[in-house]
């Protein structure tokens, strides 16, 4: 049978498929030209391709610990624990204070008395009608009054131990949200370099299968070749460029993506400096790390000081069943008005104070504090079992990543040799082109699991750091 009538006898159905398929990608990605087209091109926007700022992942993390607002929580937090504490103090100091009052009445009760604060009674005002029927009276009345709460059983000073603990706690979350951050760059930086890399094998792939269809319209031009197998090449190249339009797109998401850590709002492109490359991170024992991270982690430590701070709470509960003894003194001045003498006088005192029976309220609330603290010290239990959950997956994760990486290299590089071999294979009518298609995008999926892996491993020793407590803006994030 001749060449041609193979062609009529396999041709037509196969160039149906493909043209249905074409026609489908065309769809899908909105191509305004003819994919079967083998001059037509594809253009899409980046943002910032050429107003990259430079920028550091040291100068990344500085920024988002200025400017990230979850920082700004966390601090402002810190702040409100800080004043609790000040306000927890004041109850152990004296209250003092001063009021001036100006009245007018003919009460008779008020007039009486406030005769006699002004020292101005005399013995007509003993009258009767005088008594019952006083003339209204005007008063100016300044006082000086204070009071102090001199012993309550303690329950001021227990107070102010767990306003303590409360700040201490609100400092470790800080610190905590900061080891968060920073771990939130990191992602976010390598993340970038990570969308940078995917974009170039793209674009390398787009380049590739733009020169593999040249070739097979010259051949199919040439009647060396099927039609098939050049549009076995079109739609190759279709899908290599739909990658790059995705590959472009994740740039611009994963630029987003990095603002949003740092806390920028405004649509600034940054360009990362530094690489992303292979590094075989220090890594100690899992015990160890283990060990590290219950001590270290600034959560752990805060679930600790609340629930030292609950236990502060249960003894000022027990303190409400105890006496309390208070001071009271005032000093104060009485005058018909503003500019006349008047009489002062001064009052001061002992107040001790007994609860007898307040309806079963102190013994309800001891219970309910007691209650809370149960819960809290289980909850300290639950998370230090969490943290050594969390400190086993990040470590085997490491271990992982870093061997992946081993394996895509080596799988990357035995890609590459096989495209070699099988486009000189197709180059000599050796091999169909679908062989070589197929190892094409073998090579170029080889090569995006190798970065993907480099990527892993970095996050992965990150994810390790932080979940041991140690990571911070001047730790080793970039061995």
């Amino acid at each position: 049978m001749s060449i041609s009538a193979e062609i009529a006898r396999y041709g037509r159905p196969i160039r149906a498929v493909a043209v249905i398929f074409t026609a489908l990608l065309i769809a899908i990605n909105g191509f305004s030209q003819s994919t079967l087209d083998p001059t037509s091109t594809v253009t899409v926007s980046t943002t910032g391709t050429t107003n990259d700022q430079p920028i550091t992942l040291q100068r990344s993390i500085e920024i988002a610990l200025e400017q990230n607002p979850l920082r700004k929580i966390a601090l402002a937090d810190e702040k409100t624990a800080l004043a609790g504490v000040k306000q927890a103090q004041s109850m152990l100091l004296p209250h003092i204070g001063f009021s001036e009052t100006a009245t007018l009445g003919n009460d008779p009760v008020y007039v009486f008395g406030t005769k006699l604060r002004q020292q101005r009674f005399a013995a007509a005002d003993f009258a009767l009608n005088q008594l019952n029927r006083p003339t209204p009276l005007g008063n100016f009345s300044s006082r000086f009054g204070g009071e102090w709460n001199i012993f309550d059983s303690l329950a001021n000073w227990r107070n102010v131990s767990r306003t303590r603990l409360i700040e201490q706690a609100a400092s470790q979350q800080l610190k905590r949200t900061d080891q968060e951050l920073v771990f939130r760059v990191v992602q976010a930086y390598y993340g970038l370099l990570l969308a940078q890399k995917r974009l170039d094998v793209a674009e390398q792939s787009n380049t590739t299968a733009q020169s593999v269809l040249e070739q097979a319209k010259n051949r199919f031009d040439s009647g060396l070749v099927v039609e098939s197998d050049f549009l076995s090449a079109q739609v190759s190249a279709a899908m290599r460029r739909q990658e790059l339009i995705r590959a472009r797109n994740a740039v611009n998401i994963a630029q987003t993506e990095f603002r949003v850590a740092l806390g920028i709002t405004t649509p600034i492109s940054f360009k990362p400096t530094q690489e992303l490359k292979e590094g075989r991170p220090p890594i100690a024992a899992l015990n160890d790390l283990e060990s590290t991270a219950l001590n270290t982690r600034p959560d752990l430590k805060q679930i600790r000081l609340q629930e030292s701070a609950q236990q502060q709470s249960v003894s000022m509960a027990k303190a409400s069943f105890g006496p309390k003894l208070n001071a009271f003194a005032s000093w104060g001045t009485d005058t018909a008005n503003v500019f006349s003498n008047g009489g002062n006088n001064w009052i001061g005192g002992l107040e001790l104070k007994i609860d007898l029976f307040s309806g079963g309220a102190p013994k309800a609330n001891l219970s309910k504090q007691r209650a809370m603290h149960e819960r809290v010290v289980a909850t300290r239990q639950a998370f230090e079992n969490q943290v050594r959950l969390e400190i086993g997956r990040a470590f085997y994760d490491v271990e992982s990543a870093c061997e992946q990486v081993e394996v895509s290299r080596a799988a990357s590089a035995q890609a590459q040799e096989s495209v070699r071999i099988n486009r000189n294979r197709y180059d000599s009518g050796l091999a169909t082109i679908t062989d070589l298609l197929q190892i094409q995008q073998a090579m170029t999926q080889a090569q995006t699991n190798y970065w993907n892996a480099v990527y892993q491993c970095r996050i992965s020793y990150a994810n390790l750091q932080l979940a041991s407590g140690t990571l911070n803006q001047k730790s080793l994030v970039n061995p």
